[in-house]
């Protein structure tokens, strides 16, 4: 690695910090010193087969949060690339730059208009209609939750990393306690109980492209609801009715790709993996999926799933839009309107 890249390595590694400072504490104390040990495990090269020795976590972990509460008020720091100037979020420009030295940089906001950050190797590139992928690999700088992927514009971005690690995880969430769930019959698919680590590559590789066709579900369902649905989000104070808006746009782009790739391929290790990885919300709005699901593990047939693509574009499009009439309108009440409008629109 050469000098220059050295830089902004460390320059992308401090702008995540800022955002971590800001926002890790958001989890439960539960999922947060989970991921706080995996993030250990990153930052020190362990494997997910390694004991942590719990005194260099458990002082790394109190640095950690004293470096972040000295950053709460700091600026970005500008990424400086041959002599030139950006901005944290001036993705394309830092891109232009990177790419053809065989890396890939990311600077974006996500759920809570979280910023994210991360810098990787790229793995492949390659264009679609009107968008592209960008798949990364190996990771040199990231933030605590590093999502797996993300859409900016007109440019997918995947991280086979952060996959990993997410799905090592829910792995690990799961060992907890057990349960007989979706989750756990994702899980068996997958021989971890001898090798761990090619059983989690296998996973990985499984579940990149479902995760891609969520992502390419997103750039639909964006061309759909139009550059106002981003202006709502980020009118909205963080409450209840955001989350709810979030999940509905999920729901809208699994409509939309997720779930006709998952019927074409009939690829039963997804199938439960999908049902597992909803949220709480999600699973709230949308509870015939449930019984989808409960149809297809009883029967095997598909068809149940495939019945409910076209019922599920058309609800969770007609509910987004009517949010976006109640944004457009602003009446005092606006937020409270949007959350009674969700809350009666269950499927």
């Amino acid at each position: 690695m050469n000098s220059q890249l050295q830089t902004i390595t460390q320059a992308v590694q401090h702008n995540c910090h800022i955002a971590d400072a800001g926002f890790a504490t958001d989890y439960t104390l539960c999922i947060y010193l989970m991921k706080m040990r995996e993030f250990y495990r990153w930052e020190a090269g362990h494997g997910f087969t390694d004991a942590l020795p719990q005194e260099d976590v458990g002082q790394w972990l109190r640095q950690r949060e004293e470096l972040w509460e000295s950053l709460e008020e700091t600026d970005y720091t500008p990424i400086i690339i041959e002599q030139q100037s950006y901005g944290p979020f001036e993705t394309e420009a830092i891109n232009q730059h990177l790419i053809p030295l065989g890396y890939v940089y990311s600077g974006g906001l996500g759920y809570g208009n979280k910023p994210h950050f991360f810098l990787g190797k790229l793995e492949t590139q390659r264009q679609e209609e009107d968008y592209q992928v960008l798949v990364s690999s190996n990771e040199l700088a990231r933030d605590l939750s590093s999502p797996p992927a993300m859409t900016q514009g007109k440019t997918i971005f995947v991280r086979r990393e952060s996959l990993r690690r997410l799905l090592w995880e829910k792995i690990e969430q799961w060992n907890w306690n057990k349960p007989d769930n979706p989750m756990a019959r994702a899980i068996a698919m997958y021989d971890f109980k001898h090798d761990i680590d090619s059983a989690l590559e296998q996973m990985t590789d499984n579940e990149l492209t479902a995760v891609l066709m969520h992502e390419t579900g997103e750039v639909m369902a964006g061309k759909l609801l139009g550059e106002e649905w981003e202006a709502m989000l980020i009118a909205l104070p963080r409450s209840k009715a955001e989350f709810m808006l979030r999940a509905i746009r999920d729901h809208l782009a699994d409509a939309l790709s997720t779930l006709p790739y998952l019927v074409t391929a009939d690829n039963e290790a997804s199938i439960h993996f999908y049902l597992g990885n909803l949220s709480n919300m999600r699973k709230d709005l949308f509870p015939r999926l449930k019984t989808v699901y409960q149809e297809w593990l009883e029967t095997r047939s598909i068809t149940p799933f495939k019945q409910i693509i076209d019922l599920s574009h058309d609800h969770w499009l007609t509910v987004a839009r009517q949010a976006l009439t109640i944004f457009h309108q602003q009446g005092p009440d606006w937020v409270k309107q949007i959350d009674a409008l969700i809350e009666g629109k269950r499927l």
